[in-house]
């Protein structure tokens, strides 16, 4: 799938304080589409998905802050409202004036609050396993990992060896596939080994925005919304999703059986709906 246009570019930018990394593909001048990632993740989630959307779009797939390449906030600032800030921060460095939003569960409730907070900047945004209130038990479970998280790792067969005991999907990776997601996820450190691209803060204070602040910016969304729910997912109830659809004013949902939190967003039961909603007009 991937061609010389799809590939992407690794690229820096300066929001605020802070210099975000993100990987670029696809034609610059083309519709944009801003990927978003997940509490522990880093741009390279979408490298599967990015190269679909970029022979048609300008993908742009961002570390937010504290995580992968980009900057760690001096004052551990990881609110909701500093993300929101870095996205349109990125939106305005990149000159788009309108975009469309992949996020997948952090990623996705940062896409929501941006999209219910700047409504005119948006096309259309796909929300990946993620809602305005959270399921206690896959919070709960999300927090503790988080938390709990082995910090060093003597070498990068452990480190997949986490990723297979603790990631959804992670398995059915080829080898190669796996190998570079893990290498993604870590970095060198100076004494041997490696340890998480990702600030230590981010991990003892995961901080979630009040859910009656959330429900307001979801319901404030004028433009289409895309919600993928994996079928046996801990973290977004059915009774969350479907007062998403019924209650947003655009929100349609899609499910993706046998799979927890969260879809890679590869699986046919979402890609397939996911390039009919880039594809309307």
């Amino acid at each position: 799938m991937t061609t010389e246009t799809t590939k992407a570019i690794d690229r820096f930018v300066r929001v605020g304080d802070l210099n975000l990394h993100y990987l670029e593909s696809g034609e610059a001048g083309a519709p944009p589409v801003i990927m978003v990632h997940g509490l522990s993740g880093n741009a390279h989630n979408f490298d599967n998905l990015a190269p679909y959307l970029a022979t048609r779009y300008h993908v742009i797939s961002v570390d937010v802050r504290g995580r992968g390449d980009s900057d760690w906030a001096a004052d551990a600032n990881y609110s909701n409202e500093a993300y929101i800030a870095d996205l349109e921060g990125l939106r305005q460095a990149l000159g788009f004036e309108r975009m469309s939003l992949v996020g997948t569960s952090l990623g996705g409730r940062i896409s929501m609050s941006y999209a219910g907070t700047y409504p005119d900047r948006v096309e259309r945004a796909v929300l990946n396993d993620i809602g305005p209130d959270i399921d206690p038990r896959g919070g709960a479970r999300i927090a503790e990992s988080t938390r709990d998280a082995v910090t060093g790792f003597a070498t990068m067969d452990e480190v997949i060896a986490w990723h297979r005991e603790q990631r959804v999907g992670f398995s059915s990776l080829s080898d190669a596939d796996q190998r570079a997601v893990a290498g993604h996820a870590v970095k060198d450190l100076p004494s041997g080994g490696y340890t998480w691209k990702m600030d230590p803060a981010v991990r003892t204070d995961p901080r979630r925005p009040d859910p009656e602040v959330s429900w307001k910016l979801a319901l404030n969304i004028p433009r289409p919304v895309l919600l993928v729910r994996g079928g046996d997912s801990d973290l977004l109830s059915p009774e969350t999703a479907w007062r998403m659809v019924s209650e947003m004013q655009d929100c349609r949902m899609v499910e993706v059986p046998g799979v927890g939190h969260a879809p890679t967003l590869t699986e046919p039961e979402a890609l397939g709906p996911i390039m009919e909603f880039f594809t309307l007009g």
